[in-house]
This record gives C-alpha cells, structure tokens and sequence, in this order.
C-alpha cells in the first residue's frame, strides 16, 4: 500500500470513531434531557395533585364549619375546633400554592389564583367574615368547581395530556352540598 491510501484510511478510521463518539454523545445527551423532562414532569403532577387536594380539603372544612355556623348541621364538634381545621387547611393550601409557584408556568398559575380567590370567597362566607344567603353560598360552590375544572385543563396541557373536559356536567358532579331544605332556606 501507498502512503496516501494509508492516510485515507487512517483518516477515514479517525473520522469513524468521532462520529460515532459525537452521535453517542448526542444520544446520551437527549437521555438525560428526556430524563430531566420527566422528572419534572412528575414533579408538576405531584404539585398540581396535592394543590387540587389541599384546594377540595379547604372545601370540606368550609362547609363543615358554615353548616354549623350557620345552623344548618349538628356535629359533636365545636365551631371553634371546625375553624381551626379550616385554618390548618388553609395553610397547607398556601405551601401546595408556593410549591405549584415554584414548578409551574404563567398559564398554570394564573389559573391556580383563580382557584384562590374562589376558595377564599367560601372560606370567609364560612368564618362569617362575608355575609350573604345560602343561595350566594352555593352559587360560590359552582364557581370554585368551576375553577378548579379550568385549573385542570390548563395543568393537562402544561404535562403534555392529551384529551379534555369541558362544560358544566363535571362542576355540577363536584358540588358537595346538601338538597335545600326549608329551614335553611331562612338562613
């Protein structure tokens, strides 16, 4: 063999193994990007999950404490031990809210004020902080509902889930209220 066809195949091997070296690198960087994505993409799932729970234990406790501050439930528990669970609640919606802050987009933000604000509206009517008639109260209920349906859908499209819900039938299936009954409707 010549020095030239030498030098071509030396060069032509040299050539070979970088590429090869490049491509894997380029593949094993796309692994651990995709890896990364993933592992904040449950990282946000987490988030939003325990945000819409700790939002719906709010809720509950909401309506435990106004059925009885308004006289519409007998409970073996006090109103004062019922607007404590409410505050501790509360608190636990306000680190899920700082968590979902710290992982989430404009969109999904934005969309978790919303729920916020219509969480708050319920958990003053509740602590007797707002008045107004039960018909407000279960109008705030709808809205909430609501809300945390449009949460969902703009968490789903920051994951990348494909599907969707809309329209009234899921806020209506998420109310928690009791059947109006004729002494409460004086409340």
């Amino acid at each position: 063999m010549d020095t030239v066809t030498q030098l071509v195949t030396i060069a032509a091997v040299l050539l070979g193994g970088l590429s090869t070296y490049a491509t894997n690198q380029l593949v094993e960087r796309s692994k651990r990007r995709d890896s990364l994505r993933v592992r904040w993409d449950e990282k946000k799932l987490d988030a939003y999950v325990e945000y819409v729970g700790s939002v719906r234990s709010c809720i509950y406790a909401s309506v435990l404490a106004y059925e009885v501050t308004h006289s519409i439930r007998d409970m073996p528990r006090t109103e004062h031990e019922l607007l404590m669970d409410l505050t501790e609640a509360e608190g636990r919606r306000a680190l899920a809210f700082e968590r979902l802050m710290m992982l989430a987009g404009d969109r999904v933000i934005e969309s978790a004020h919303a729920v916020n604000a219509a969480a708050l509206a319920i958990d003053w009517r509740a602590r007797r902080l707002v008045d107004g008639p039960l018909e407000e109260w279960r109008a705030l209920h709808t809205e909430i509902f609501r809300a945390i349906n449009a949460f969902h859908e703009v968490a789903r499209a920051d994951l990348g889930v494909s599907g969707g819900f809309v329209g009234d039938q899921h806020t209506a299936r998420g109310l928690i209220l009791p059947e109006q009954r004729e002494s409460s409707a004086e409340q």
